[in-house]
């Protein structure tokens, strides 16, 4: 029997139903089970991970940048040192919105065009987690002002920290250096380097520079809990930073201040050294710059007004000025003439006032129209006779010149600890035919004898060599930095005077010979700086020099030098030591433009080893003030 085609329907809907049932039930099943699967999978086997995340979302590790070193001078006066100041800082990610964070901030806060610009500066480099200061040295009034209004900016803290000060401002600025905000090329230099994780400043140059890795100490590291904005709530754990270690350096800052006065109103350099260690007494550049202004970072704009000055005060002279050594170098060919057994050296030279190559026509003119007249070595060191060292310089060569001025440290870095050191020039036949594609010639010797031609030095290479004279050959690398100190001033470790190889002499009584022309110039009465050798309680040696910057026709007075282009002016220089019997000071004087040695440079350097010497007053009254008294020199 078939049954009633209604209850066959009902019957198809039932199966119909159970089988939708069956499945909707599997797929639940299988949707159910893959949570639980999931859920035992995160809860389970990632269990560690995922609570390092949590964890990490309320823990964080910062960096702690360790207090920068302290720069003394030899007798502990501090010439670099740290203060605390107030520091409005922002991490870009925490903000939201950095534009308007920044808006806010301006209407409670004076925050002027060119702190805003620094900000964007940093914000275009640096990763949006680190925290980029906006305002610097906030005053309590401000401080205040933003404690109250701190819950309206997410991401913006005051920190407290350390800034470097340089009390004796810009008469140190270019032997101390100063640190500046480490730029992108430093942090990538530095990214791998966890002890500069936190720090903004590095050192840019002088000691700063050169004693970075010593002043800067190593960082340490802070475990803390942080609220959902990222505010620290409190400190778990941490490890303390180490300290950078105090740099003592040679300098007596009295002394530099006395530099630093004597050259005010010239460009110009001056440079001490005791020739008994190598250490630099007195590193003067003029003009200079007050490293102050650069530490918490300069706009563009006044730093293109620094560094594009006429008289480029950013210019370290002492160090990378390059300048032709005049008459200074007589001292070195003298050595080299008596050293070589020149027969000139033991004779006399009649000095008429010009000198001419035997078949030439062309006459070299001496600084004196008449002549000096007959002139032997030590006559013609202290009379800075032109004619006598362009006879020794033909009879030398110039591979002899060149040999025995590269043995006094002329033409390469001395190796000083202090940056990018300018090397000078000691000219030769292989140079110019590589350098300029043409042969040496005779009459290029000839300049060469009287420091002149393609010949450059320093000033701190002309008073290392000077002081290599002052010590009859021994050689010692110049040096700024004499102590390194962990603990506190006077506890530290020496750094010990390294000795260069020295400049040996065949004959001892070559030295005697060569420091008795150089007596003569400041205490005979024909030296060339016999003008500063009245009322000297000590003898000093030292050696003029007039550095000719273009070429003459005719010679000019130097009585008459007023009436010619300050740029056009000849440059002055001067070299000593003293007491020339037991020498402890060596100086070389540098002034551009300054027109003679004598006049110019030697009154300095007089100042500058009385000063040192007796802390006396200078010699005859208003000796200083006659050494120059050229207008025209340019200002920063």
């Amino acid at each position: 029997m078939s049954l009633h085609p209604l209850r066959r329907d009902a019957e198809r809907e039932r199966r119909r139903y159970r089988s939708r049932v069956i499945v909707g039930a599997a797929f639940a099943g299988a949707g159910l089970l893959a949570l639980f699967l999931r859920a035992g999978y995160l809860q389970v086997v990632q269990h560690e991970h995922y609570t390092t995340l949590s964890h990490e979302n309320r823990i964080r590790i910062r960096p702690v940048p360790p207090a920068r070193g302290l720069v003394r001078d030899r007798a502990g006066v501090v010439l670099a040192r740290n203060f605390s100041v107030f520091s409005l800082e922002v991490v870009p990610e925490q903000t939201g919105d950095v534009e308007s964070t920044l808006r806010h901030l301006r209407e409670i806060l004076s925050i002027d065009d060119a702190e805003e610009e620094k900000f964007r500066q940093q914000l275009r480099h640096m990763p949006a987690f680190e925290s980029i200061p906006l305002k610097t040295r906030l005053d309590e009034r401000e401080v205040a002002i933003f404690s109250v209004n701190r819950h309206r900016f997410p991401g913006v803290d005051i920190h407290t920290r350390l800034v470097r000060e340089y009390p004796f401002g810009e008469a140190l600025a270019h032997v101390v250096g100063y640190v500046g905000r480490i730029n992108t090329a430093e942090q990538r230099r530095l990214a791998d380097d966890p002890n500069y994780r936190g720090t903004r400043y590095i050192g840019k140059t002088g000691v700063e520079h050169s004693w970075e890795r010593t002043l800067h100490g190593y960082a340490g590291i802070e475990q803390v809990e942080v609220d959902a904005r990222g505010r620290v709530v409190r400190t778990i754990d941490s490890t303390d930073p180490a300290p950078g270690a105090d740099v003592t350096i040679g300098l007596d800052v009295d002394l530099q201040l006395r530099a630093h006065a004597a050259l005010a109103g010239q460009v110009g350099a001056i440079v001490a050294i005791d020739p008994r260690d190598g250490a630099l007494l007195a590193f003067a550049s003029a003009p200079s710059f007050d490293p102050n202004l650069l530490v918490l970072g300069i706009d563009r704009r006044g730093y293109a007004r620094l560094s594009g000055a006429r008289a480029r005060p950013m210019f370290n002279r002492a160090l990378h000025g390059q300048y032709p050594p005049g008459s200074v170098a007589k001292i070195f060919l003298a050595f080299a003439g008596l050293d070589q057994s020149v027969d000139l050296v033991r004779g006399h030279v009649q000095c008429g006032g010009r000198y001419r190559l035997a078949g030439t026509s062309y006459e070299y003119r001496d600084w004196k129209a008449g002549g000096h007249g007959r002139v032997n070595l030590e006559h013609g060191l202290a009379e800075s006779c032109d004619v006598f060292f362009y006879e020794l310089a033909y009879k030398l060569g110039i591979n002899r010149i060149h040999q025995y001025l590269t043995s006094f440290g002329f033409g390469s870095p001395t190796g000083v600890d202090l940056p990018r050191e300018a090397p000078g020039l000691v000219p030769s036949r292989e140079w110019k035919l590589a350098a300029l594609g043409r042969p040496w010639t005779a009459g290029e010797t000839i300049i060469a004898g009287i420091g002149q031609g393609y010949m450059l030095a320093t000033p701190l290479q002309i008073a290392s060599a000077t002081a290599t004279v002052a010590g009859r050959g021994i050689r010692l690398r110049p040096r700024a930095a004499v102590r390194i100190d962990a603990n506190g001033a006077g506890s530290g470790e020496e750094v010990p005077p390294e000795q260069l190889p020295a400049v040996a002499a065949e004959d001892a009584d070559a030295w005697t010979r060569i420091i008795e022309g150089m007596e003569g110039v400041v205490h005979a009465e024909y030296g060339t700086a016999r003008r500063i050798g009245g009322g000297l309680a000590y003898r000093m040696a030292g050696k003029t020099g007039t550095a000719q910057v273009v070429h003459q026709a005719t010679r000019t007075s130097y009585e008459d030098l007023e009436s010619i282009p300050w740029e056009r002016r000849d440059h002055a220089l001067f070299a000593a030591f003293a007491p020339s019997e037991d020498p402890r000071i060596a100086v070389a004087v540098v002034i551009e433009h300054g027109g003679s040695g004598s006049r110019t440079a030697a009154p300095i350097a007089r100042d500058i080893i009385d000063h040192y010497l007796n802390r006396a007053a200078p010699g005859p009254a208003g000796l200083i003030a006659d050494r120059a008294g050229l207008p025209g020199a340019p200002q920063p």
